[in-house]
């Protein structure tokens, strides 16, 4: 399978010239690269930046067809409110150190496939120049951040800029494709640490086993994440319940592309395909070599005396089981600025999948249910994000919601309650091989994993066909 998925994706790129990296030759090797900045790019690749400009990767925001609550809104990172580090808003760029003169956080940006400047609507030389190529083309590039001396402004730089210069040159002609590599030192480690956030990609996925991932195992099928997920001019296939945006609105990514409709030979289980999604039987479980942030308490402020250094206070755990709910590719978002009002069981949602039994376009799905606690303002409602670099250092939480409070609505001195809060994160990832899925009994039994009340049913269907 990964052959065939190579050649079509060579036949593409001789075809279209396009795909996520925009160019049919992949390497500088050779060529006479001098490295200066993004401007070197810029005199080969210009359209392809302005491509990249208008990307996910780069916005943090883009249409959301699929969030049904949007209003035509664009959607994403920049402007919505999320559980773990909350919105970029008083958060983007800056070192924050502990007394030890240890950095703790550098702001948001450390994330972004940018320079340090936040994205902006108009298409410049400025905001093209901040575009950082080599993140995701160059094996071997890191970065670090500095503060401009005469500017005071700070901004990400190559470590070997101005150091090294021929070891600089070496990596900017090491340009290819994006690796797996390259993908998971960002994606890997989103939400402040090792597998905080998804739960299901994790670093162990560079040079993994089939047992730990069937597509990505260098014994077995070695994909890289490209293989599923290029579009063509820098777009990026796929989105998970919980995100708000779309490099490619009305394009989903679904097992079924690569997959039979009918791959088990086994009649029951090939009808189970069309209201049970296949990483419900191929996920048993997630987070299996580096725990997940599964409750993530911003209330509590938790002290650690050897970092020195505060956090929320985080719940994490490992071969997870996932949770299951119907799911149509839509989904509902709390947005910012929108009264907030709780569930039926009290708590607010984030993110919360569309779809039920009797919606005959949904199918179950396995989620990363994460909880977190967050402030709500008591008189407009608003979900509240937080200025959480500073906190980092001193613990000061009351700071912190005023910090964002004033940068998401410009309230000064918020009158606020803290509120749990629940958001569902699709699993797609970790997928194991057919003998290890879950089994008939795994779920149809007394003690299985599926709550078929709440998946609206009055019991085990499979009882009512044995009776």
């Amino acid at each position: 399978m990964r052959s065939m998925t190579a050649i079509m994706l060579l036949l593409l790129i001789l075809a279209t010239g396009s795909a996520v990296g925009g160019e049919c030759e992949f390497s500088n090797s050779g060529k006479e690269t001098h490295y200066e900045g993004t401007s070197t790019c810029l005199e080969c690749h210009e359209s392809q930046a302005q491509n990249f400009f208008h990307s996910q990767h780069y916005q943090w925001q883009g249409e959301s067809p699929d969030i049904v609550n949007s209003d035509g809104q664009r959607l994403g990172k920049m402007n919505t409110l999320n559980d773990f580090c909350t919105n970029p808003a008083a958060n983007w760029i800056g070192t924050v150190k502990n007394s030890d003169g240890k950095k703790l956080a550098n702001g948001c940006s450390a994330c972004h496939a940018g320079l340090g400047k936040m994205p902006q609507a108009e298409m410049t030389d400025e905001q093209l120049e901040n575009i950082d190529c080599l993140i995701c083309h160059a094996s071997g590039y890191r970065r670090s951040l500095y503060q401009n001396k005469e500017t005071e402004e700070w901004e990400w730089r190559p470590i070997l800029m101005g150091r090294n210069q021929y070891g600089m040159d070496a990596i900017a002609k090491r340009i290819s494709l994006p690796t797996r590599k390259m993908c998971l030192r960002c994606h890997s480690a989103a939400g402040g640490g090792p597998n905080f956030k998804r739960g299901d990609i994790e670093y162990e996925m560079v040079e993994c086993d089939d047992n730990f991932d069937v597509h990505m195992s260098v014994e077995g099928n070695d994909m890289d994440c490209i293989e599923c997920h290029a579009g063509t001019d820098h777009r990026v296939r796929g989105r998970g319940s919980d995100l708000a945006g779309s490099d490619t609105p009305g394009d989903r990514l679904t097992c079924l592309e690569c997959h039979d409709e009918a791959p088990h030979a086994v009649k029951v289980l090939d009808h189970h395909v069309n209201r049970v999604d296949c990483t419900v039987c191929h996920i048993p479980v997630f987070a299996k070599s580096d725990p997940t942030d599964m409750v993530r308490d911003w209330s509590t402020p938790k002290r650690h005396e050897e970092a020195n250094k505060y956090s929320a206070t985080i719940t994490f755990e490992s071969n997870v089981v996932p949770d299951y709910q119907w799911w149509n590719g839509k989904t509902w978002h709390q947005k910012m600025g929108e009264k907030a009002k709780p569930r039926k069981d009290g708590t607010y949602g984030i993110m919360v999948p569309e779809g039920s039994r009797k919606d005959k376009s949904a199918k179950i799905h396995a989620f990363k249910l994460h909880k977190g606690r967050l402030p709500r303002l008591k008189k407009e409602g608003y979900l509240v994000p937080m200025g959480v670099e500073e906190f980092f250092r001193d613990g000061d939480i009351e700071v912190a919601v005023e910090e964002g409070a004033h940068a998401a609505y410009g309230i000064e001195h918020p009158d606020y309650e803290w509120v749990d809060t629940v958001r569902w994160m699709g699993i797609f990832h970790e997928v194991q091989p057919a003998a290890n899925a879950l089994t008939c009994l795994d779920c149809h039994s007394p003690n299985g994993r599926m709550n078929w009340k709440a998946l609206g049913y009055k019991e085990d269907p499979l009882e009512k066909l044995i009776d």
